[in-house]
Parts: structure tokens; sequence; C-alpha cells
């Protein structure tokens, strides 16, 4: 006799809560599933999957326990579609089970039994890249568990207009227990704990530039930045903040968000270069620009850049519409003047290490450089697409060499730069 949940599932309506029904339009294909994917992450889970055609599709949630149905209309049962639990990882911090299963001719039904409750957003996405038709399941906390998403998510909230939060940053999370509250000066100069936030590009569905051995650029720049924030911590005035910890997707807006609910002094997004030609090579530095970019070359970035979040996808909020032109709008020059100067400091370490492609800091429209108030570079630590840099930047020497470099260039715009006070540390 089958099971009454089971049975519910299958057949009743009792006890569902209809959410939305979002339908992308008639089409004349039949969609078939082609890919999924899972992305597991504190912050949330991601779940894709991946059509020749658009999906229409109804969500909604059950309790008791908690439970989260997605019908697939007009698709077939196949083998991607019934690998889905295989995909699934015990460390999960949001999905305990999920299955996908024949409910009526015509329509597929995934369940994904949860460990907690949480705010699903589903949504589709057009074909973009090397990826075709998206659905997209993002599983997210009902309570935040990473303090400054928390904050931003309080802050939408609240929020009665964007520029309310470009007005009124955050203040910095509390201070953690092992940091020391008394600051020997020595070569940093600084007389207050300084927060720097490392940015590594891209992450989950979005893997940024992929080398021709195969490595993906999102990997490498993790790798370096967790290196660099190892060397960060040893200084005892300074916090660092990561808007990744681990392979997931970061809206760009929400990276800027984040840097500024942490009251940042400095912004490092750390990328790995590419080009059409595999013979391009060298590291580079960029910053923002008001005026158009400053060559070809910079404009093609940051267009490509800016695309992450199409690549990586994202359910377009218009409070973060509105939010980027307001943060756009307040873009002082004083701020580029401050990121070409920390722009150039880090240009002169890197060229211990790597050839420079460029010998001097270029500027573009790079959305995740867009902070009004936090001097904000885009380092390319070497191009991927080249054949030798991709042995370099997947090497644990030049990880380290670049992780090195940085952090002396961080310490020497510190030292040259010393931030203006907010909240003072007692001197020894």
């Amino acid at each position: 006799m089958p099971d009454p949940d089971r049975r519910r599932l299958l057949g009743g309506a009792a006890g569902m809560l209809l959410l939305s029904v979002l339908p992308t339009g008639a089409h004349a294909a039949t969609p078939t599933i082609v890919a999924v994917r899972m992305w597991p992450a504190d912050a949330y889970t991601r779940v894709t999957l991946e059509s020749d055609a658009p999906l229409s599709f109804k969500q909604f949630l059950l309790k008791n326990p908690n439970r989260l149905v997605v019908d697939l209309e007009g698709v077939e049962l196949n083998g991607e579609l019934q690998s889905l639990a295989g995909k699934l990882t015990a460390d999960d911090p949001y999905i305990q089970q999920l299955r996908a299963g024949r409910f009526k001719p015509g329509v597929v039904r995934v369940v994904i039994d949860l460990k907690t409750e949480i705010k699903p957003q589903v949504f589709t996405l057009p074909p973009v890249g090397d990826y075709r038709n998206r659905l997209v399941i993002d599983l997210y906390p009902l309570v935040q568990n990473d303090p400054l998403l928390a904050f931003l998510d309080e802050q939408q909230t609240a929020a009665s207009a964007p520029a309310a939060v470009a007005a009124a940053p955050a203040p910095a999370p509390a201070t953690p227990p092992n940091k020391p509250q008394v600051v020997e000066r020595g070569d940093l100069k600084v007389d207050r704990l300084v927060t720097v936030v490392l940015d590594p590009g891209h992450g989950g569905e979005d893997p940024g530039a992929v080398g021709p051995g195969g490595n993906h650029e999102k990997t490498v720049v993790l790798q370096i930045a967790k290196r660099l924030r190892a060397l960060l911590e040893k200084e005892p005035n300074i916090r660092v903040v990561m808007t990744r910890d681990g392979d997931f997707f970061v809206p760009l807006g929400t990276r800027v968000r984040k840097a500024r609910a942490a009251k940042a002094d400095l912004f490092v997004s750390i990328h790995a270069d590419a080009f059409t030609r595999p013979d391009a090579n060298g590291s580079s530095v960029f910053a923002l620009s008001e005026r158009g970019a400053t060559s070809t070359a910079a404009k093609w970035l940051a267009q490509t850049q800016n695309d992450a979040d199409l690549i990586g996808g994202v359910k377009i909020d218009t409070k973060d519409i509105h939010l980027a032109r307001t943060l756009m709008d307040l873009t002082q020059t004083a701020t580029i003047n401050d990121s070409l100067k920390l722009g150039k400091v880090m240009l002169g370490e890197l060229g211990n290490i790597n050839r420079l492609h460029k010998a001097q800091v270029e500027q573009a429209g790079f959305a995740v450089l867009k902070s009004p108030d936090i001097p904000s570079v885009l380092v390319e630590t070497a191009f991927i697409s080249n054949p030798a840099e991709e042995r370099k930047l997947i090497s644990d020497d030049y990880q380290q060499q670049m992780a090195a470099a940085l952090h002396q260039g961080i310490k020497r715009y510190f030292a040259a730069n010393p931030p203006p006070p907010r909240t003072k540390i007692a001197q020894g």
C-alpha cells in the first residue's frame, strides 16, 4: 500500500501551498532535459535543469516534512532527470533527498525533501554562452547564516527607496574574538582595524574562462584568494571578508553590496584572463572608469565580466537594478583615484613574478567595481587561455607567489594611504 505522503505528492492537493505558476509561453518543440547540476553552499543551494527548449513549470511547498515540489510540464522522464538523485551530497546544507518521477502523461514531478524551512526562488533563463535553456531552483535558508547576507536581506525588506540603501551602509560585523584589540602600527601605519574584501570571480554555474587543459577560472582564483586571505589574516589590524568562499555563484550586485555592508576599506576582485589567441600572456590590473574604457581590450574585458550575471543566472530584482544605477551615479572621482593608486602598487608587485600584459592600470566600466566609496581593483592574475600560464595558475608555487604579491601590494597601499579614522583601536 502506498505511503500517505507519496499518495499526497502523486495525486492529492491537500496540504499544498501554491506559490506560483510561471509558464514561459507556448513553444513548438517538446523540451528534453539535457543536463542536471547541483551547487550546494551555506549561502544557498542551487539545482539547475538544462533543456533544449524553454520549460513551463509549477511549484509549491509542503510541510511536515518540509518539501519543495516542481512540476515540469510537457517533459518526459529521461536518464538525465533520473540521475538527479545521484548528484546530492550528504553535506548539502538544505536538501535531505530529491527525486524525479513521472506524475502524469507529459508531467515530470521533482520532489526535494528539505532539512529545514527554505525560501525558494525558481526561475527560467534563456540560452547564453555554452548554456541552453535553464530552469534554476535556488534554495535559500529562512534564516540566513551569512551575517552580511542576512543584513542585506533586512535592508532590502526595510528599505522604502533604493537610495536609502546607498546612503546608509551597514555597521561592520563585530570583530572576531580572536582578533587582537591592541595593534602595533608597524609598517602598515594605520590606527584602526581595516577591512579588505576579496572577491574571487565567477563561481558555481559560472565557470569563468576555461583553459586549454580544462581548468576553470573560478577554481584557481578561489584558491589564490584563500591563500591571500591566510596571509592578510596574519596582520594584526586587517580583517578579511570573502564575497564567496566556495564554489557557488554570487551576483555582481551582491558582491558590491556585501563589500559596502562590511564597510570595506579595499575591494580586490581576482580573475584569470582569457583571449582568443593562446599566446596572449601576462598580468593586468583594472580600475573603474566613468568616461569609457582606456582601450578596446579593456572595454571587451569589462563586457565579458559584466555578463557574469547572465552566465551564472540571477533572478533580476528591480531594487537591485535601481541600486546599481544609484551606485553608478554616486561614484566619486576621489575613489577612482584611490583605486588607481592601489592598482599602480599592485602592478609593481605583480611585475616581480610575471610579465605585465599592460604596464599601466587600465580602466573600464566593470560592474563589480562600482562602489562609490571603496577603492576597488580587478586583478587578472594571468591568462588561463595560455597553456603555459594555465600550468602556472594551477601550481601551488605560482598561486602562493601571486597571493604574496597581492599581500605586499595591499600593505604598501595602506602604508602610503592610511584609511581615514572610523573606530579607534587602542594602541599599546
